[in-house]
């Protein structure tokens, strides 16, 4: 057997083996959305049993600003549509369109979280923090664990864009960007839930 036929079966094999890292990755990830998704409804469950418990205090419809929420869900959703530009770029092995739509992608969540910043600032100038009630206790245990978990892919995000700036879209790369995609698009899903659960239906009872 020639040496170069050696080195295409070396390469082979170990392309191989990057594919089956990479896959058992992704699954290992997708096992830990599980376990997220047992943690978010068990907030859920929380908040519904504790969203009546008013303490004498605002519900729901006395404080949610549902036009503001929708500019946070928009900023989410946008940033969601912009990843996915950035996972067609990587299939395209285009690294700078990767970086480019995974920029914008921060841009739309840093927005969204400093927007729920503001309302959390704002809800507790106004003497409507958590220790207030049951009710603002689970919404602020709820909203606030989606937007750790937000803050979390930015950070996450920060990392990848500065490996494949430096790296290129190498197989571990391209693996580590299945797996935040995987996450950011499960944070839109929750959201939405949190959306139409929380405010939608609060600002309606």
């Amino acid at each position: 057997m020639s040496t170069e036929t050696l080195t295409k079966h070396h390469d082979a094999h170990a392309e191989h083996g990057h594919h089956d890292a990479g896959a058992n990755k992704v699954f290992g990830f997708w096992i830990y959305l599980m376990s997220d998704c047992i943690i978010f409804a068990t907030l859920f469950a929380t908040y519904a049993v504790m969203m009546n418990s008013t303490a004498g205090g605002p519900a729901g419809k006395d404080i949610f600003e549902l036009p503001f929420v929708l500019g946070e869900t928009a900023l989410l959703l946008f940033s969601s549509i912009t990843y996915g530009m950035a996972v067609i770029a990587m299939n395209h092995g285009n690294k700078g369109a990767v970086n480019g739509w995974l920029i914008l992608t921060f841009l739309f969540g840093l927005g969204f979280i400093g927007m729920e910043i503001y309302e959390f600032h704002h809800l507790i100038m106004e003497g409507y923090g958590p220790n207030r009630s049951g009710f603002l206790s689970g919404f602020f245990t709820l909203v606030g664990t989606h937007g750790l978990h937000v803050t979390s892919g930015l950070i996450w995000m920060l990392v990848l864009m500065y490996q494949v700036a430096t790296r290129g879209l190498t197989s571990t790369n391209r693996t580590r960007i299945m797996c935040l995609s995987m996450f950011w698009h499960f944070l839109d899903v929750v959201w939405i839930c949190v959306f139409t659960v929380v405010y939608l239906l609060g600002a309606m009872s």
